[in-house]
């Protein structure tokens, strides 16, 4: 569901953002929402290739601190029994 923002631009800001978002065809509405979209969209796929990075260079470590103790608290002899993907 779309929500409403309302923002404060000094008026040659707000010049230069309308000319340029009709030189693409768009209203500034559009043309700032596209903008901030654009944004957002970068940063999560940074975050996720970032995250990507590090899981792939510290996995063995993982594995070392966690091993098979896919639950832990849980008896030896129920954990060993349970299924590898029902956690």
């Amino acid at each position: 569901m779309a929500k409403q923002t309302n923002i404060r631009l000094d008026d040659a800001v707000k010049a230069a953002a309308e000319d340029r978002a009709k030189r693409r065809g768009l209203t500034l509405q559009g043309y700032v929402a596209d903008l901030i979209e654009a944004d957002v969209n970068q940063a999560r796929a940074t975050f996720m290739a970032g995250a990507a990075t590090f899981l792939a260079q510290y996995s063995d470590e993982f594995e070392a601190e966690v091993g098979e103790d896919r639950y832990p608290g849980l008896p030896e002899e129920l954990a060993e029994s349970a299924p590898r993907d029902a956690a």
